[in-house]
């Protein structure tokens, strides 16, 4: 039977104008766990709750992660039908040029790439900043963190960044293996830190009105955390920042479809349950948050520290939390090693049809350990630069939800027009008479939200869009529509398909 499914998955590839050359070792679990990992509520979920909490307080905090879990389920879908009919590495590039044409394909491929990029800075930055030494050593272990500089944090991020590459460089088994674990991880830890937090609370009672009544704690009420504003609606929309950043990263089950089993039926199914079950665990543990804060006036006040706060008021025993903060660590740790991965198949998958400077270098394929591993090292190189962009961690993680959710909406979209017309023949996951309508809400949706990340204290973000907005499109003019040849199609295809089997030769195929 898994020969069978191999058969059919490599014939679906070259069907496509694609040799197998990466390694189809990934199961329909790991391919739901690298998407699970990357999104990993323990991470955005804990680091940037004060994104939302700090808006509007409780309301804020659990409405938001409701309504921005509920486009971002969307999104998941909408996506997924798109992935059962083309199942290939750097999906979303693929997509947007399928659907959309060459052009909105290779924008949609600068926006993923550039979004990816953060994913993996942001979550090793968010790694040492919130977890590793607030966290762990700071409030758990009780070190004087005072004296560290940006030069702990740089040391820090690069060894990370280094030993991921070390994981993904030496085969996709070692990857999957962390990334599985990674996702039975998260599960478990965040059912005991749920537990744990109502066993252990000093709250007497739990008052459910906290969860939907809506506080103004902009400007000084909420440390600072976000711009003072009279409007609620205005604060409680940027919040949803907060579960845009936290729930985004779920393109990894694309990215990796050329490395999974059955992909057509495999992936779109990763990715909609990786949103699902982060949605619905992620909910419940921000009520936990809510409803187990002894004074929310005071939680807000301490700013960014709003988590820390709900921690140090939590009596749950020593060994407990000791335990948490090291699994939180790890988790974190695999997430960004997961968003490495992403990337890197992103790079691979655009570099093979001429989409980078030196594609030849970059769509390299370690015959031994059959991954792109020169794109692997290159990703570590920019991740680490964008950190010296940005190290404040609430600039890195907008941006990677801004550029993610742009390169998101493109290739929904064209396939909203495509649908019925170009795009005819679709892929065992199909939306059927739903397709459409949840293509153009997720669509305007993620639209509207991408605003949320380009407004004040995050006008870098908003400045860094409009160059890209403005600079690819010159670009594309200047000449790049005339030497980049995008995905193979028609002529292309039969073109490629005779040179298959002498590539996969290299590879034992």
């Amino acid at each position: 039977m898994a020969d069978k499914s191999l058969a059919h998955d490599k014939q679906v590839l070259h069907k496509l104008g694609y040799a197998q050359e990466l390694s189809r070792r990934m199961s329909g679990f790991s391919n739901f766990a690298i998407s699970f990992s990357i999104i990993c509520i323990l991470a955005g979920g804990i680091s940037n709750f004060a994104l939302a909490f700090n808006s509007t307080g409780g309301g804020g905090a659990f409405v938001g992660w409701f309504v921005g879990g509920l486009f971002a389920m969307l999104v998941s879908l909408s996506m997924g039908q798109i992935a059962s009919s083309y199942p290939t590495a750097g999906g979303l590039y693929h997509w947007g040029s399928i659907l959309g044409g060459k052009f909105w394909g290779w924008m949609t491929a600068w926006f993923n790439l550039v979004g990816l990029v953060f994913v993996v800075s942001s979550v090793d930055v968010f790694l040492y900043v919130v977890f590793f030494k607030d966290l762990l050593l700071g409030t758990v272990l009780g070190v004087d963190v005072s004296t560290f500089t940006i030069w702990h944090q740089h040391a820090f991020v690069g060894f990370c960044l280094i030993t991921q590459a070390l994981f993904n460089h030496y085969g996709i088994k070692a990857t999957t293996l962390l990334t599985d674990l990674s996702g039975y991880l998260i599960f478990a830890l965040t059912v005991v830190f749920i537990i744990a937090l109502f066993a252990f609370s000093p709250v007497q009672g739990l008052d459910f009105s906290r969860l939907f009544t809506f506080t103004n704690y902009t400007g000084d009420a909420g440390g600072g955390v976000v711009p003072a504003t009279s409007s609620l609606f205005l604060a409680f929309f940027f919040g949803l920042i907060y579960v845009m950043y936290t729930i985004t990263g779920f393109d990894a089950s694309g990215h990796t479809s050329e490395e999974t089993h059955d992909a057509q039926v495999n992936v779109p199914k990763g990715m909609w349950t990786s949103v699902f079950y982060s949605w619905i665990f992620g909910l419940v543990m921000v009520a936990a948050f809510i409803l187990t804060m002894p004074n929310l006036d005071e939680a807000a006040a301490t700013g960014w520290g709003s988590f820390t706060y709900l921690w140090a008021a939590s009596r749950m025993p020593y060994a407990l939390g000791l335990t948490l903060a090291v699994g939180f660590v790890i988790v974190n740790y695999i997430c960004a090693l997961a968003g490495l991965t992403s990337t890197s198949r992103m790079m691979y998958a655009f570099a093979r049809d001429g989409g980078l400077p030196a594609s030849s270098f970059f769509s390299h394929i370690n015959p031994t350990t059959r991954t792109p591993t020169y794109a692997i090292w290159a990703a570590i190189v920019l991740a680490f630069l964008s950190t010296l962009y940005a190290n404040i961690f609430a600039v890195l993680s907008t941006a990677c939800a801004v550029f993610l959710y742009i390169s998101y909406t493109i290739p929904t979209i064209a396939g909203f027009f495509a649908e019925g017309k170009k795009w005819k023949e679709k892929g065992p996951f199909n939306l059927g008479a739903w397709s459409k309508p949840i293509a153009i809400v997720s669509g305007v949706g993620v639209a509207l939200l991408s605003v949320t990340g380009m407004v004040p204290p995050f006008q870098r973000i908003f400045w860094l869009t409009v160059a890209l907005v403005v600079i690819l499109p010159i670009i594309w003019v200047a000449g790049e529509k005339n030497r980049f040849q995008g995905v193979p199609e028609g002529e292309k295809i039969v073109e490629r398909q005779k040179m298959i089997a002498e590539i996969e030769k290299k590879y034992g195929e």
